[in-house]
């Protein structure tokens, strides 16, 4: 099997009939192409590479629809290199060594060859070093896709040799200036069949694919084919002809991907900037998404202590609450407690000082050594405990005036050691003002005692 077979001729012009919209009106030339003008306007670092012919392996990470294979492909192009592409899916170890074979027999005759590898996060990591020794003696240009964050799905090795370029979801405007131009190709678009539709139903088309031209083309493809030919044989494309043509939306979300810590943690920063209009639109955002709420439900009882904490501590009551009253209603109407809970967090007083707290416990417990309690704090239910002096010495608060006593309950090299340092935010203001006023209570305790 010849796997050069698959080679995409540079120069195709018309796509073939019956071709899905989208790749009939792929661009072949990056004045067409739509988007990522941080990239590939004039003077771009992406732009001037490829203009130079100054190419090197490298990875397109962005969201479905933003153009990672259509810009490969002019990529090939514009160096006449042969374009490979690739399957992460599908492939294995065989099929790569075969490639690279052909590759490395190619390039001794002059021939460039860009191997492009979509959803190359797929690869395991003896599939990515596959590649390395290629890439490094240069028999093949690597460009890889991947929707997901190259940082954490690709090997070291296989990154340091490869430039990641970021490309972002297309403006509506992009995708309306796309939508236009298929309704006007009579080649590749549909300008033979005569439709006709309101500019308001195509920005509403834009809106809908949110960000992914491909989404764009699909749905303006299904509507064209609902839409009814009147006696002339026009087509018109009418409001419930494109509500028929829209599917459920599905946001950009995958519960193991970026998008799901990039999701969940827009939420938690809105709840601590104390914004509950974006604290609830995060919310609905991840919940129509599909994802689980009983993990949102857990961050919200994780920020009721680590950034409402003492300032107000009916906050982690409330949460605890929510997840219980969710897991008891169930959806939809669950997710309302879990929005009463989340705007609770956002506009509840915040503090930290709990969270700095446990924090500098944790340190002490790591590196300080680990000294024995203290006599007078441990319990002597038996004889031989007594005379041990197990609990000799211990004061008992409630015997004794505004129940305290100088008594340390810390141990001996950490008794000066004060964690808990309240805010003057909500509660902890009171807090604040009790221990203060113990504190030095306390002090004149001592004081009589010298």
């Amino acid at each position: 099997m010849n796997l050069f077979s698959n080679l995409e001729p540079s120069d195709r012009k018309v796509s073939e009939k019956g071709a899905p919209l989208a790749d009939r009106m792929r661009p072949q030339r990056l004045e067409d192409y739509a988007g990522q003008k941080h990239l590939l306007a004039p003077g771009k670092p992406l732009r001037v590479s490829i203009e130079n012919d100054q190419l090197r392996s490298l990875i397109l990470w962005g969201p479905p629809g933003t153009g990672k294979t259509t810009l490969a492909r002019i990529i090939a192009q514009m160096t006449r290199s042969d374009f490979i592409p690739f399957s992460a899916v599908l492939a294995g170890i065989k099929e790569i060594k075969t490639v690279m074979t052909e590759a490395e027999r190619t390039r001794h005759y002059g021939r460039r060859t860009i191997v492009f590898v979509d959803e190359i996060h797929r690869f395991n990591k003896a599939q990515q070093d596959a590649f390395l020794p290629h890439v490094e003696n240069g028999s093949i240009t690597l460009i890889g896709a991947t929707t997901e964050n190259p940082s954490f799905e690709l090997n070291a090795a296989l990154l340091s040799r490869s430039k990641v370029y970021v490309l972002y979801p297309l403006s509506v405007e992009d995708i309306v200036r796309l939508l236009n131009r298929a309704l006007a190709d009579t080649v590749n678009g549909l300008a033979t069949e005569s439709i006709r539709i309101d500019p308001s139903l195509i920005e509403q088309m834009a809106v809908f694919a949110n960000g992914d031209a491909r989404t764009a083309y699909n749905t303006l493809e299904i509507a064209a084919q609902l839409a009814p030919s009147d006696v002339a044989g026009v087509k018109a494309v009418t409001p419930g002809v494109l509500e028929d043509a829209f599917q459920k939306r599905m946001l950009l979300y995958d519960k193991a991907g970026e998008e799901h810590y990039n999701l969940i943690s827009a939420l938690h920063k809105s709840m601590r900037n104390s914004d509950p209009d974006a604290t609830l639109y995060w919310l609905g955002r991840m919940l129509a998404a599909g994802e689980d709420p009983l993990f949102i439900a857990r961050r919200i009882v994780r920020f009721a202590s680590e950034d409402v904490g003492m300032a107000d501590p009916m906050a982690l009551t409330l949460a605890v609450s929510a997840m219980q009253a969710f897991d008891f209603i169930g959806l939809p109407e669950g997710n309302l407690a879990l929005a009463q809970a989340a705007v609770y967090m956002a506009t509840a007083p915040k503090s930290n000082a709990l969270y700095h707290a446990y924090s500098a416990v944790v340190q002490d417990v790591k590196n300080t050594l680990a000294e024995p309690v203290p006599l007078h704090l441990r319990n002597a239910p038996t004889k031989l405990m007594k005379e041990l002096d197990y609990g000799k010495g211990y004061q008992y608060a409630h015997d004794f005036q505004d129940k305290l006593t100088d008594m340390s309950c810390l141990p001996k090299s950490l008794e000066q050691r004060v964690y808990f340092t309240p805010s003057d935010e909500g509660f902890e203001r009171t807090v604040q003002e009790r221990l203060k006023s113990w504190r030095e209570k306390i002090r004149q305790l001592k004081d009589r005692k010298k």
